[in-house]
């Protein structure tokens, strides 16, 4: 499995982005997929996941209310919707993804097994 992000870039405060992660010929909704990110200074956190098979979403705090994960009808692609950006909202974001029941939180990092490259997102005037 190879997941691909796209979409990110410059944009200004107060504005959106939407982020794409595909997985040429794999079903997506067939695992769980999460979203990361790396801001500068900090660990890589979790920002939001949407689970399989149940499609259930989880958000990080800063995230919830803001941004806003969804799946494809046709289940190839992740989308995480980013609204009312903000400067400390700039890092390169991730996705991420796993197959199968787990106990575990879904922002440890150790449950996933297949990662993207990241996408940056810079959110400056």
């Amino acid at each position: 499995l190879q997941l691909v992000e796209s979409g990110g870039g410059l944009v200004q405060p107060g504005e959106s982005r939407r982020l794409s992660c595909g997985a040429s010929g794999f079903i997506l909704s067939y695992f769980t997929v999460g979203w990361f990110r790396k801001v500068p200074g900090t660990e890589r956190e979790g920002v939001s996941c949407i689970s399989s098979p149940n499609g259930r979403t989880h958000y990080a705090d800063f995230a919830r209310g803001r941004f806003t994960i969804s799946r494809d009808n046709a289940n190839t692609t992740v989308t995480l919707q980013l609204n009312k950006l903000r400067p400390e909202d700039t890092g390169i974001y991730y996705c991420a993804a796993f197959r199968g029941p787990s106990d575990r939180h879904w922002t440890d990092l150790d449950l996933y097994t297949w990662w993207g490259q990241g996408t940056p997102v810079t959110i400056s005037s």
